[in-house]
């Protein structure tokens, strides 16, 4: 996609972070955008501010239906769909075998589960369309690498890179692009969004740490602005990586290295500089 005025966006996680940044700048380019999150509150004062037509639908991913309903409400507002974010995220932390079961659930439920129901909903009305359109899958950093006490976190976002990728290929010969964004620290609340489940309740003082320089880190991170910016920057030159952070690379790098030398992984607290 090269030209985003007039057409019709749809981001999840719409209502703060990243889904936020996306839709402002959807509304710079003079598209028209569909808010979707749980936060209905929030979603409305987002589309108040925005100098765009916007539609506000209230939605969890983690629900098919919900989403479904959301492929309906957009359609039936505008009659199109040209650019989809599926980037509605949460976060929890904890040791993988002392996270309870149903925390593991609402994780995946969310940054997993909630992007299959996005394609499942939405790609066969876009390749109806057959007009040029755009999907961004939202990753992580930590869909490239691993680090403790991330296990839900970390799987999910791996998982949805490798959906990504297979859905790139499974695409190729169609109009519509496919985008993995991978982002490192982006000033959001993330970090947050688990403080309520019951697995973070039961950290050690020991994890509780770790989880703190991560929170920190988030919190100086990368605006959601910029983030957004890098993200249609690579939509218009249909690129499927989308980096926010180049610190990271090495990182990749050495993971790969492991892998081709069949080294035992070793974990590396790192940082970013910005």
């Amino acid at each position: 996609m090269q030209e985003f005025k007039g057409k019709v966006a749809v981001v999840t996680g719409a209502a703060s972070g990243i889904g936020e940044g996306l839709a402002r700048h959807c509304a710079s380019e003079g598209m028209r955008v569909v808010l979707a999150d749980i936060n209905e509150q929030s979603l409305q004062a987002l589309a108040e501010s925005l100098p765009a037509e916007t539609a506000v639908c209230k939605t969890d991913v983690s629900d098919s239906e919900q989403v479904k309903a959301l492929a309906d409400f957009a359609w039936g507002q505008f009659g199109q769909v040209d650019l989809l974010f599926n980037n509605a995220g949460v976060l929890i932390s904890g040791a993988s075998w002392e996270i309870p079961l149903k925390d593991w659930q609402w994780i995946l439920n969310i940054n997993l589960m909630g992007v299959v129901h996005g394609l499942h909903h939405f790609v066969p009305r876009m390749l109806a369309q057959g007009t040029p359109a755009h999907i961004v899958n939202t990753s992580s950093l930590a869909g490239l690498m691993a680090a403790p006490l991330m296990a839900p976190y970390t799987v999910g976002k791996q998982a949805v890179l490798a959906l990504t990728e297979t859905l790139r290929y499974e695409l190729a010969e169609t109009p519509i692009g496919v985008s993995a964004l991978c982002p490192g620290p982006i000033a959001t609340g993330i970090a947050d969004s688990g403080k309520d489940r019951e697995a973070q309740a039961a950290q050690t003082d020991g994890q509780k740490q770790l989880m703190q320089f991560l929170s920190d880190g988030i919190s100086q991170g990368m605006s959601p602005a910029d983030c957004a910016a890098l993200v249609f920057a690579a939509v218009r030159e249909d690129r499927f990586w989308v980096f926010t952070h180049e610190d990271f690379k090495p990182e990749y790098q050495r993971r790969i290295d492991d892998v081709m030398h069949n080294r035992n992984p070793a974990y590396n607290q790192y940082t970013v500089d910005e």
